[in-house]
């Protein structure tokens, strides 16, 4: 230790040197060396730098450094991420994976080969031909299944999603399109036509019945008022008494 040994430290440090840094570390707090150059200076830090792991002992806490293929660890001989081209396997590093795993370059990491898996199929569809389900007797009918797991770079690759198989069926005449139309169009023409008689039928009575009710007014109107009948004893002639 350099004779220059200060209490009053700067960083962390519980005791220092102008020369070495920090010699000693506050409660809690790892140190560490740090070479500059040729020359390595103690520091004091709340946790581990990449390259380094902890240990916590009763006078000091230090900071060790890593495998030289590890790029951080838990403990020396327990690597939680490998440097580039190393692969990550039960916190080893690894420049080939074992039998029965592969290596991910994602994560460089040795994981489990996986295999493809497909759904069961489905049932056949309906017997067709061209898009079209009459008019032949001979066809086609297809079944499909989908793919649930796909596999990783390793694994068994997926198989085919579809199936074709030729079919017979009882052959059936087909509709003619623009016989059906026009039979549609017929009936619609039909329809529309009885809805506007049903209609002009009832605007007819709506229409007879108003000119009736008001004929009826009319009448009231313009039919003379009976006049009273005279009194007979007012009509009489007065009865000479000289005759």
């Amino acid at each position: 230790v350099h004779p220059n040994v200060s209490q009053g430290c700067q960083g962390g440090c519980a005791t220092c040197s102008d020369y070495n840094g920090c010699l000693s570390c506050k409660p809690r707090l790892f140190f560490v060396l740090e070479r500059i150059g040729m020359k390595q200076i103690g520091v004091c830090l709340s946790s581990c730098p990449s390259g380094y792991y902890g240990t916590r002992y009763p006078d000091i806490n230090k900071c060790a450094k890593c495998k030289a293929d590890c790029d951080t660890c838990f403990t020396r001989n327990f690597c939680t991420k490998c440097k580039s081209g190393f692969y990550l396997y039960s916190g080893k590093c690894l420049e080939k994976c074992p039998d029965g795993l592969e290596a991910n370059n994602h994560t460089m990491e040795c994981t489990s080969i996986v295999h493809c898996e497909a759904s069961e199929w489905s049932p056949w569809s309906p017997c067709t031909k061209k898009g079209k389900t009459c008019g032949f007797k001979r066809g086609n009918e297809v079944r499909v299944r989908e793919i649930v797991q796909h596999p990783s770079a390793r694994g068994n690759p997926c198989p085919a999603t579809s199936e074709s198989r030729k079919c017979i069926v009882q052959r059936k005449r087909c509709q003619k399109e623009g016989k059906g139309k026009k039979n549609r169009e017929e009936k619609r023409k039909k329809s529309n036509k009885d809805e506007s008689k049903e209609t002009r039928q009832e605007s007819k009575g709506r229409a007879a019945r108003r000119q009736n009710q008001e004929q009826r007014e009319n009448n009231n109107k313009t039919q003379p008022k009976k006049r009273k009948a005279p009194n007979k004893e007012q009509n009489l002639a007065p009865i000479d008494s000289a005759h």
